[in-house]
């Protein structure tokens, strides 16, 4: 009787952990849109790091969700607490609305998300609820504990989200999504790689109007802004401070696309892949699916042209 129980939880096991990546689509002739849900630590971090992927995978048809995990009451210099929660809120559903994606900001006070076992519970049920096919994150290891704290609790809930009897109220899922980090600068223990990188030249200009609407992080300073700030960005002029904001994102995303030129050559080919200006780019969470280079391309279905 023993022998078969460990049988019986060996093929459980190993149907949880399965590697291969496939579409949650109940019919393979006619399969369903991807399902994407990214989670940022606060109410701009995912329209930062995803917004022109995410514009990208919206025009296609495919189904976008971008998750702040804290309200970002915080996150100002002059003001606090519910009326800059409100505030932060209605910013992003403004930038979800500018990239055709839809937004959620979970009522946890800014710098204070913690790894706890009811928070991951939390996690766990948006991903199955929104029956993702792909998730993002930040990577464990950042400067602001909200990223790490949003990171672990992401990658924590990489397997849980199929186990039947866990969060028992939401559905398991059929399939084992791919999880994604962010990029970011830091390098111990270890360094971002970029297992995909994604042109967003095309979309380029619909980032940049997204993230104009979170204006009191990108006129204004956030958390670490001042008086000066302000006549810096030129807060008042809605046309002049946009060109800086144009600037200043052409210098990041720009440098991205440095950055991983080579990601970009071996996804889009020589010439394509030097073009591109700016770029997103992500790594593969190894605690998720783990997807061939084909199965990314199927994923990302931008490289059609660099195929041909």
């Amino acid at each position: 009787m023993r022998r078969v129980f460990t049988m019986v939880f060996s093929v459980l096991l190993l149907s949880l952990t399965a590697t291969a990546w496939r579409p949650a689509a109940a019919d393979d002739a006619a399969p369903r849109p991807l399902r994407i849900i990214a989670f940022g630590a606060h109410p701009d971090d995912a329209e930062f790091q995803f917004g022109g992927t995410a514009a990208k995978f919206a025009a296609l048809g495919h189904k976008v969700k971008l998750v702040s995990a804290t309200n970002g009451d915080i996150g100002h210099w002059k003001m606090f607490g519910k009326p800059l929660a409100e505030r932060r809120t209605a910013e992003v559903m403004e930038a979800a609305k500018r990239l055709g994606v839809t937004t959620e900001v979970l009522d946890i006070h800014d710098g204070e998300i913690m790894p706890t076992l009811e928070n991951r519970k939390t996690i766990a049920r948006l991903i199955r609820n929104w029956q993702a096919d792909i998730v993002l994150t930040h990577r464990p290891n950042d400067y602001h504990p909200d990223h790490r704290n949003i990171g672990l609790l992401v990658r924590d809930a990489a397997f849980m989200v199929r186990v039947p009897f866990y969060t028992p109220d939401s559905k398991p899922l059929d399939h084992n999504p791919v999880f994604l980090y962010f990029p970011d600068n830091f390098t111990k223990p270890n360094k971002f790689e970029a297992d995909i990188a994604v042109s967003v030249d095309d979309v380029f200009d619909q980032k940049v109007h997204a993230v104009d609407a979170l204006e009191s992080q990108v006129y204004e300073g956030g958390a670490l802004g001042s008086e000066q700030t302000l006549v810096d960005k030129q807060a008042g002029d809605p046309v002049a401070r946009k060109e800086i904001l144009r600037r200043t994102w052409e210098r990041r995303q720009g440098a991205l696309a440095e950055r991983f030129r080579e990601t970009l050559i071996s996804f889009y080919g020589e010439e394509q892949g030097k073009a591109v200006k700016y770029c997103e780019a992500f790594e593969v969470c190894e605690y998720g699916s783990r997807p061939t280079r084909d199965e990314l391309k199927k994923l990302f279905p931008f490289f059609e042209a660099a195929d041909k």
